[in-house]
């Protein structure tokens, strides 16, 4: 049985490892996609995650099980050529990151926005969804697996059908992932003193998803629904 699916999973789940950097000694770089550097990058960031950090945590502790690592590590990529974009993870310990590329930190119009983004990864830890997204993809390849192996298919054909399954498994409840991501995000956000509403509007400026079958995230519209909602209600 060959587990390959298992970088697809990371993949798909948004949640690759990553290693907070070390500050470099040389002379800065600045991104190559909107001229910021590193150290603005920080500059604008630094206010906001004083805020919203230990009201992520504050979140995370009242809403997981009891050990389970809210002790977030919020920081930007060192690494410069990266294109706008922000996700979560975890470090070898289970310690929660989240980070931010530059390009996506000159992207951000506001403090609003940047706490919005923030208040979202965030909320993927506290919700559990790499875990989810990696059983999601380990349930549709344990069924690619059966469906073809009960037709008596080869090893390879089983090994691929396991990587089909695990592509649609993890697919399956993305955009759902992603909603349920953008709701508490803005409660976590509302919390920390910022406008979720206004802060969702970054998604008026990136590339809409539309409602593609399988694809991982919803129509940028479901989502500022999903905020509007929520904020309603705070």
């Amino acid at each position: 049985m060959r587990w390959a699916i298992f970088p697809l999973i990371l993949s798909i789940a948004n949640c690759g490892v990553a290693t907070p950097y070390a500050p470099s000694q040389k002379r800065e770089a600045v991104s190559a996609t909107l001229g910021i550097s590193l150290s603005e990058a920080n500059a604008r960031l630094a206010p906001v995650l004083v805020r919203v950090e230990p009201v992520a945590e504050s979140v995370c502790r009242k809403s997981t099980q009891p050990g389970t690592n809210c002790d977030y590590a919020i920081f930007v990529d060192k690494r410069q050529d990266l294109s706008a974009n922000a996700y979560q993870t975890v470090d070898k310990r289970g310690r929660p990151l989240i980070i931010l590329t530059s390009a996506l930190i000159a992207k951000t119009r506001n403090d609003d926005e940047l706490a919005f983004v923030m208040g979202h990864e965030a909320a993927h830890h506290v919700a559990g969804h790499i875990t989810r997204a990696k059983q999601d993809a380990v349930n549709g390849a344990v069924v690619g697996a059966l469906l073809v192996g009960a037709v008596g298919g080869s090893g390879d054909m089983v090994d691929l059908a396991m990587n089909i399954g695990a592509d649609v498994g993890a697919r399956s409840f993305s955009k759902n992932y992603e909603l349920e991501a953008d709701a508490l995000g803005t409660v976590i956000a509302h919390r920390a003193g910022y406008n979720p509403v206004r802060g969702a509007e970054f998604f008026n400026r990136i590339p809409d998803p539309g409602d593609k079958f399988l694809g991982t995230h919803p129509p940028n519209s479901s989502r500022m629904q999903v905020v509007r909602n929520t904020a309603a209600k705070l």
